[in-house]
């Protein structure tokens, strides 16, 4: 994505906050929203100053441009990503099991469920990226 688009989101993600908060203030929405707004106002904060360092920081911007475009934080990332899956299918699989031996059928479903989810995911994701490579 590029630079300008992510400026325009980080605003976005400004506004969106400003409008959660104020509906939360105002009674229209509950204290959860209130908190997502908080956190989203937050974000588009953060990534606003970073933007801002990244024009004007010559050094920052070379390193950041680096991680981005570096093949080996490619490949770290994707072993990243791929041990997140093997550890969320195996730990998801044992709460279920887990969940139904205790006897709290609906946790357990929803673990079980989630890991045919992920399972799907990860079928149909295997298959779309065999015809393409």
């Amino acid at each position: 994505m590029n630079r300008n688009k992510r400026m325009i989101f980080s605003v976005l993600w400004i506004i969106l906050g400003i409008l959660f908060i104020g509906l939360g203030f105002a009674g229209k929405v509950d204290a959860y929203w209130n908190g997502v707004g908080s956190g989203l106002f937050c974000v588009g904060i953060l990534q606003i100053l970073r933007f801002r360092r990244f024009n004007q920081n010559e050094a920052y911007r070379e390193k950041i441009e680096i991680e981005e475009n570096d093949e080996r934080n490619h490949f770290i990332r994707g072993k990243a990503w791929a041990w997140t899956g093997y550890i969320c299918v195996l730990t998801a699989s044992v709460l279920g099991i887990a969940f139904k031996v205790l006897g709290q059928d609906l946790l357990s479903l929803t673990f079980s469920y989630s890991v045919c989810f992920m399972l799907l995911v990860f079928w149909s994701s295997y298959h779309v990226l065999k015809r393409k490579y």
